[in-house]
């Protein structure tokens, strides 16, 4: 068998897919049960990796809202279109009750409201009880990793100067943007960074949104569901421009979710090793203005999987990993910082 703490996205794709191959996986997690969450966007490479993990495409299908394009508007009037790259839409809890159901199938076992509080040389701790613990461990745990910190201490999340809002509005909304399209507005700062930016997606399902601020890191109080009211003028100053879509959205929204945006850094990690093996946000969280962090934990598990099926090493795919997303990232130009001619 094979241990995994974390019952997310990347730890139940990875166990529904090693118990499907006949290599059950034992998963720790500790909340009751998993489903809760905003939403997030995938393109095609992390349906590829999900379909390649043996997650039936017909059952992301009934959940996802496809995103027919790209829209990006950081300067007045210079809006600037872009094709979707099979960009699909996901409530978290819709996608999460997939991937469960599809694990569940399996012969991997799933523990949840069983809190992983210590791991010591791979032995891991529930409190004081030693739980049941087999020869390798992938931890994938979130950003807030207890593994990471146990096996490489120095290496903490770092503030990105963002705060992030998710919302979703309480009945679908006919908006009068494009439908189907992912739009980003926003307004650049004196130093051209985006001072502020907010996003939002409307089909005949569903109108969602979020808002990214520029602004020193909120305390811990301030983290988590809040009503939407608590913000609103806060939200109100980041894309101007649409002034009339962002204050209909508010006002359709109860509540919000406040997250300070953070990434882990991995350029100067120690080499991956076993016994406990860090996946997805346990090893390199990125900030959600990216909006590839869940692709990159997706490919993560997509590659432990084939070692671990293959009886290659886990630490080796990781290692790989790791350079291939150094790759993707040097790659990536953020739009606000392209020029028009």
């Amino acid at each position: 068998m094979v241990t995994i703490i974390g019952g997310g996205i990347a730890g139940t794709a990875l166990a529904g897919a090693l118990g499907r191959e006949g290599i059950p996986a034992r998963v720790y997690e500790s909340q009751p049960s998993v489903g809760a969450g905003a939403f997030l966007v995938l393109d095609d490479r992390a349906h590829a990796a999900l379909t390649g993990l043996g997650v039936p495409a017909d059952r992301l299908d009934e959940v996802a809202h496809p995103v027919d394009a790209l829209r990006v508007e950081y300067q007045p009037r210079e809006a600037r279109f872009g094709p979707s790259r099979g960009h699909r839409l996901y409530l978290r809890a819709e996608l999460m009750s997939v991937l469960i159901e599809f694990a569940a199938a399996t012969a991997s076992e799933f523990h949840y409201g069983t809190a992983v509080t210590d791991v010591d040389q791979g032995v891991l701790y529930s409190g004081p009880t030693r739980l049941p613990t087999d020869d390798v461990v992938i931890a994938a745990d979130g950003i807030d990793s207890l593994a990471r910190r146990r096996i490489e201490p120095e290496r903490t999340p770092e503030y990105a100067g963002q705060i992030v809002f998710y919302g979703r509005t309480e009945r679908a909304l006919a908006l009068r943007t494009k439908s189907t399209v992912l739009h980003f507005d926003g307004r650049i700062g004196a130093d051209g960074r985006p001072a502020g930016a907010f996003g939002h997606f409307w089909d005949e399902g569903l109108s969602v949104w979020f808002a990214r601020v520029t602004r020193p890191p909120l305390p811990a109080e301030n983290i988590g569901f809040h009503p939407v009211a608590e913000w609103a003028e806060l939200i109100r100053t980041v894309a101007p421009g649409v002034s009339d879509v962002v204050n209909l959205l508010l006002t359709e929204t109860e509540s919000v979710h406040v997250s300070n945006a953070r990434n882990v850094p991995f350029a100067a990690a120690a080499a991956p090793r076993l016994p406990v093996i860090l996946c997805g946000d346990a090893d390199h969280a990125i900030t959600p203005a990216e909006g590839v962090g869940a692709r990159d934990a997706i490919e993560d598990a997509a590659a432990l999987f084939r070692a671990l099926s293959t009886g290659s090493s886990p630490a080796d795919a990781m290692a790989a990993r790791r350079r291939q997303i150094a790759a993707d990232r040097e790659r990536v130009v953020p739009p606000y910082r392209r020029t028009e001619n």
